[in-house]
Formats: C-alpha cells, sequence, structure tokens
C-alpha cells in the first residue's frame, strides 16, 4: 500500500453516553455530566479510517458536531501523502480558515472541532504506518516533530531553536526510555472513587477496588460544600492512609478569594494539589492562589486551557506548579507537542486530564511522548485514570499494577465500536429509545 491513500468522505456522530444516570463524572460545576463524543471518521479509498472525536458532556455536543462538519470538508479529496508531509500547515487548514477563525479563534466549539478533525489525521497516518500514535512521533527526528508544531503567538517563550534543542538532548536516550515504558507502563493515579455525587460507602467501596488494583494516588472533587469536603476528605484520607496521596478538584467553581479561604480548610489532608480553583482564563487568578497557598498545595490546571497561549502565560506568570493538557481541548496533537516543550522549558510536570470518554485511550500516547521525547523524566508525573466506558473502544486502554500498559496497536487508539456509535448516537440510537 502506497501513500496515495486519498481521503474521499468524512461521517459526523454526536454519541452521549446516559452516565448523568449514575451520576459518574459529577463535580461542583458538572452536576449531571452525560459523557458525549463529537465523532469524525475520515474515510479514504483504501481500507483505513482516520477517527477521530473530542470529548462533551451532553448538551452542546450537536454545535461541536456542525463545527466539525465545516472543518471536515476541508480534508475531502487530499491525499494522506500531502496532509502529511507538512503537519504544521494540515493543522493550519483547519485553524488558519479566515472565516471560521472569527468564531474562535483557537477556542471555543471550533478548536474543539479542530482537535477531532487534527487526531483523525494522525490515526490514520498511524494506521497506515503500523505504529501506534507515541511510537509514529518518537521515531521522528527532533526536526520533524518541530516542523509539525506551530509556533505563532509564543516564540516570546519558545522558539523553534529551543524546541530543537530540548529535542536533541534527549534524543541519544530515547530508546533506553521506549523500552522502559514498554516494560513497565506508565504510572497512573484514579478519579473513579472521587465524584461528588457518590455515598459514602462506594467511596469506600471503589477506594478498596482501586488499592487492590495497585493505585496508590486519588483525586477527590471539591467545591459544593465546604464541610461536606472536610467530612470526605477526612474518610479518603483514612480509608487511604497517610502513605497514599490524595489531590482535590474544584473544576473552576471558585472566586479567587474563595480558592484560598476554602483550601485552608483543607490542608489538613495534605492535599498534593487543588486543580482548576479558578476559571481557567484567569492566569493572574492562578498566579494568586498559587502565592498563597505554596509550599503547603500546589495548583493544577489544563483540562479547560483553550490553547497553546493561555498555557504559555500560565508558564510565563508561574501560576502552576503541575500542566494538565487535554488531548482534544487544544488543537490536537500539534498543540500538544507545543504546550509539552514549553511545559519541559518551565520545568513544569504534565499531569495530564484523562476522565470522560475516550481521553484516557487518547492520552496515554501523549505522556509516553512526553516522556520519551521531551520531559525525560516520571518525577511528579502521573497520568489520570477513570473506569468508565472503555469497553465501547476497539484497542481499549489496558492497566497493570495502576500503571498504563503501552499501546502496541497502530493508531491514536480512539476508534469506537461500530455497535457502539450505532446503539449511542443522539437521538436515533437504540438507548436513546429507552
Amino acid at each position: 500500500m502506497t501513500q496515495t491513500l486519498t481521503i474521499t468522505k468524512y461521517e459526523v456522530l454526536d454519541v452521549r453516553f446516559p452516565t448523568s444516570k449514575h451520576l459518574d463524572g459529577s463535580d461542583a460545576m458538572n452536576k449531571d455530566p452525560d459523557y458525549s463524543a463529537a465523532y469524525v471518521i475520515l474515510y479514504t479509498d483504501g481500507a483505513l479510517e482516520g477517527h477521530g472525536m473530542t470529548f462533551t458532556c451532553g448538551r452542546g455536543t450537536e454545535v461541536c458536531c456542525s463545527a466539525i462538519e465545516a472543518l471536515a470538508s476541508k480534508f475531502v479529496g487530499k491525499t494522506l501523502a500531502e496532509l502529511t508531509q507538512d503537519m504544521r500547515a494540515t493543522h493550519q487548514i483547519c485553524t488558519g480558515d479566515s472565516q471560521l477563525r472569527w468564531i474562535g479563534p483557537e477556542k471555543g466549539a471550533i478548536h474543539l472541532a479542530t482537535a477531532a478533525v487534527i487526531n483523525a489525521v494522525w490515526d490514520l497516518w498511524a494506521k497506515h504506518e503500523k505504529k501506534p500514535l507515541w511510537k509514529l512521533i518518537t521515531d521522528m527526528t527532533p526536526e520533524q516533530v518541530v516542523a509539525c508544531i506551530d509556533f505563532r503567538y509564543i516564540t516570546d517563550a519558545l522558539t523553534p531553536d529551543e524546541a530543537l534543542e530540548i529535542l536533541k538532548a534527549n534524543e541519544p536516550t530515547k530508546h533506553e526510555r521506549e523500552k522502559i515504558m514498554l516494560e513497565q507502563g506508565y504510572p497512573a493515579y484514579t478519579t473513579s472513587a472521587g465524584w461528588l455525587g457518590y455515598s459514602d460507602d462506594k467511596v469506600r467501596r471503589l477506594i478498596k477496588e482501586a488499592r487492590e488494583q495497585g493505585f496508590n494516588v486519588f483525586k477527590q472533587k471539591v467545591g459544593s460544600d465546604r464541610e461536606q469536603d472536610i467530612r470526605r476528605a477526612r474518610l479518603i484520607r483514612e480509608e487511604i492512609g497517610d502513605d497514599a496521596t490524595l489531590m482535590v478538584d474544584a473544576n473552576q467553581v471558585w472566586d479567587v478569594q474563595e480558592a484560598i479561604d476554602w483550601m485552608k480548610d483543607l490542608l489538613p489532608f495534605k492535599p498534593l494539589f487543588i486543580e482548576e480553583p479558578t476559571s481557567p482564563d484567569d492566569v493572574l487568578g492562578h498566579a494568586t492562589i498559587r502565592k498563597a497557598l505554596y509550599p503547603h498545595t500546589k495548583v493544577a490546571t489544563g483540562e479547560h486551557i483553550q490553547n497553546r497561549i493561555i498555557f504559555k502565560q500560565l508558564f510565563q506568570a508561574g501560576a502552576i506548579d503541575y500542566c494538565q493538557i487535554d488531548s482534544c481541548r487544544v488543537g490536537g496533537v500539534n498543540e500538544i507537542l507545543s504546550i509539552l516543550l514549553m511545559a519541559k522549558k518551565f520545568n513544569v510536570p504534565v499531569v495530564p486530564h484523562a476522565g470522560g470518554v475516550g481521553l484516557c485511550e487518547y492520552v496515554q500516547h501523549l505522556s509516553l511522548i512526553d516522556y520519551i521525547l521531551v520531559s525525560a523524566t516520571l518525577e511528579d508525573r502521573m497520568l489520570e485514570y477513570v473506569d468508565h466506558l472503555h469497553e465501547h473502544f476497539l484497542e481499549p486502554v489496558i492497566m497493570k499494577d495502576g500503571r498504563y500498559v503501552a499501546p502496541l496497536a497502530p493508531g491514536y487508539s480512539i476508534e469506537m465500536k461500530r455497535e457502539s456509535l450505532d446503539a449511542y448516537t443522539f437521538p436515533t440510537g437504540s438507548q436513546h429509545q429507552v
């Protein structure tokens, strides 16, 4: 098979899972999410397909699907060869449309759609090369990686030459780190026991199950009721013991001073960090919170950071201790690479967001890329794991002793089973007729 593969058509699906029925994913801001995906398939004149999606929470998925329709149409008739010979230019097919850009730029629904479409192209390329996405990228030369990145707006923080220097410094030893990943996997933590809507008994049971599965790092959702948060934090700390790690996540619900005051009441339970303490757009607010709480606890954010420019400002302002990339909040793999490299330059550990549907499948590749090519360390690094909806994917994540097993199947691990797509497509799928 040659690389003259041509994209012939696309399909966009609004896929929704009724997770709100059991309060899976419930937190202070998102009280009843229905984990969903705005899903795209790029069909070709061969047997291969490129699959991509962006994560949503139910209503609004149709908006992202409309944005995907506007972008995916631009790829029909293009060959895989012309797209992959310049992945920076391919990314700019989505971000550079002068009319569609007006409803961003590079943020909101149009940027979520960019992630879905661009990730589908990467999925197609990795399948064509018969490699998992992480291996496709880690096999690249430093020059090839840098050529994928749009440095517009971030050269005051990271230049192409600086990115190249980081990658070249790690190049001689990258195969050693690849071997470690294949043998040991990537360390994980779990949020599955921490959802706000769960009963105490369910939290205890899930913590026990997670401990048996090898997890020693746990996250608790906070922010709705201070006394309830204190009581739940005490319960979790009692269950996991003093040797395990606890983090807390407010999902953007607080004002700046409120975050500082609320967290002071949770400090006795020794949280490693507070995640999303306030609006994801408030760079200076995060810096203020960090200054007030450091070193008693640290600050993490990223799952709702809209693009590399806001990440740049967070790094420059010294506003965060942990960078939580999201695989489809920013504009796909290309933009993620720029954020990983900026995090390395500013010495901020990357601890990705990976709840939702499909996010664990996606982001396992990104953590491997970060370790093998960019950070070259596992110190203060871990990857979120949530035990929801993996059964709907052809190549679901595999966990062993609290670690992600490196995926080996070609592609980006994001392809859903056809029967799941048909059953959960909204509003026509069988699961929405009940």
